[in-house]
């Protein structure tokens, strides 16, 4: 069984490889903000037309598979990249987002009242 890399180490392997390309004097938050878009847009592009039904077994077709997969670590890729340039651990960033959701969205009949 392979071991999932960690974040750092994946971030660490897409800055050497944009080192070695003289690629980062592009890596600018606006810039990769924007390369994260437009593979966001990929991403979607795959399901544009499928039914809901259709996009729950997209991963069923090989082809198909692969698509949504490559423009799944593309969208990853970028955003690693932004949050790296950008000083952002993700990961912190994602806890504490969740975290103030569980107290604006609470359990419906848990009797607790969203946040002002």
């Amino acid at each position: 069984m392979t071991e999932h890399p960690d974040l750092a180490g994946l971030q660490r392997r897409l800055a050497e490889f944009a080192a070695a390309r003289h690629w980062q004097p592009f890596h600018t938050p606006k810039n990769l903000a924007s390369a994260l878009s437009v593979e966001a847009a990929e991403l979607l592009e795959v399901f544009q037309w499928l039914t809901p039904e259709q996009s729950t077994a997209v991963m069923s077709d090989p082809t198909t598979a692969h698509r949504v997969t490559d423009e799944v670590a593309d969208v990853l890729a970028y955003l690693l990249q932004f949050c790296q340039v950008l000083n952002i651990d993700p990961l912190a960033a994602l806890a504490a987002k969740i975290e103030r959701n569980e107290g604006r969205f609470p359990v419906p009949g848990s009797g607790k009242h969203p946040e002002a």
